[in-house]
């Protein structure tokens, strides 16, 4: 048993000082290991070992050997009323960070910040730790890739850019999330915004004049979201696979809107016996309000993708009746 891991050693510690330890998935090891030693015996409580006070000695000397600072652990824990288990151990190494911070800037990427109050950069940031971080915003950085029309000028505190023009010379633009959290603002005449699921489709569909596209990577909404805030008036198209996923998608994003038109032109019909792609259909997927075409794929077992159809010559004037009507 390798009584050196953190787990471990507070598994000790707690044993030591409460008198008892309850079996926990992060500690089974330790739990199991010491359920066999003579130190412990069961109680009348389901997966807890109690200390044998006469073998009491006995566990001080292993906890000295594997943890030397448990006596200095043990003061810090009582000082701010927190008990020797894994959540007071979570709780006191968090309090100890937050008390090193530096002085943080207005944002800070989620991942900076949780290098910084938390273990490590991929920990979670849990609300503890989120207000340790006091006035600064933790951010995702996401960003938003767009095909503008022309005339769309974004507008900031620093000042104005022609997004159609830049769009001009790199095909598209893309805004940064802190962009939008910082107030930008969108200015121009913008008959439609339609919501793409996938790159390819984003890329290569020929937009119409007035439509702003959107490129939509399945859930990674956070970005997208602000950017909706700014098209509250204006129509609301998705365009996506017709999957699964797809129409989880499609949810995911109503929620968001309300009002979102799901783009499913009647010509892709056309193209079941070609494109379709066997694929499973949950049975507890509710496909009572999805359009026919989505009904009847599900009905025999079949996908569609939706690349096929960004550059079939039909799209544009599907995507013009379906916000005329």
């Amino acid at each position: 048993m390798n009584w050196r891991s953190e787990a471990a050693r507070l598994a000790l510690l707690e044993l030591l000082v409460l008198g008892s330890l309850k079996r926990r998935r992060a500690q089974a090891s330790a739990w199991e290991a010491l359920d066999e030693l003579p130190w412990t015996r069961r109680t009348g409580r389901r997966d807890e070992v109690a200390l044998v006070e006469q073998r009491r000695h006995e566990l001080v000397a292993l906890l000295g050997r594997v943890w030397p600072e448990w006596g200095e652990v043990l003061a810090a824990l009582t000082a701010r009323g927190l008990a020797p288990t894994p959540d007071g151990w979570s709780e006191l190494e968090d309090a100890q960070r937050a008390e090193g911070l530096p002085q943080l800037p207005d944002q800070l990427n989620r991942r900076t910040a949780a290098a910084l109050v938390a273990p490590h950069s991929k920990a979670t940031l849990t609300d503890r730790r989120l207000a340790a971080l006091g006035d600064a915003e933790a951010t995702h950085d996401g960003s938003v890739r767009l095909r503008p029309p022309r005339g769309l000028v974004a507008i900031t505190p620093q000042g104005r850019v022609d997004l159609a023009a830049v769009a001009a010379v790199l095909g598209e633009v893309s805004i940064p999330e802190r962009a939008l959290s910082a107030g930008l603002a969108l200015e121009g005449p913008i008959r439609a915004a339609l919501l793409v699921e996938n790159l390819g489709a984003f890329c290569d569909l020929r937009a119409s004049d007035g439509w702003l596209l959107v490129h939509v990577p399945g859930w990674d909404t956070a970005t997208v979201a602000r950017l909706l805030e700014r098209l509250v008036h204006v129509p609301l198209i998705h365009f996506g696979d017709l999957d699964p996923n797809g129409v989880r998608i499609l949810r995911h994003l109503r929620a968001l809107r309300s009002d979102l038109r799901w783009f499913v032109p009647e010509f892709w019909t056309e193209l079941v016996a070609t494109k379709g792609l066997p694929g499973v259909w949950p049975e507890d997927l509710d496909l009572a309000e999805a359009p026919a075409l989505v009904r009847e794929l599900a009905s025999r077992g079949l996908w569609l993708e939706q690349e096929p159809v960004a550059v079939d010559p039909r799209t544009s004037s599907a995507l013009e009746a379906l916000l005329e009507s």
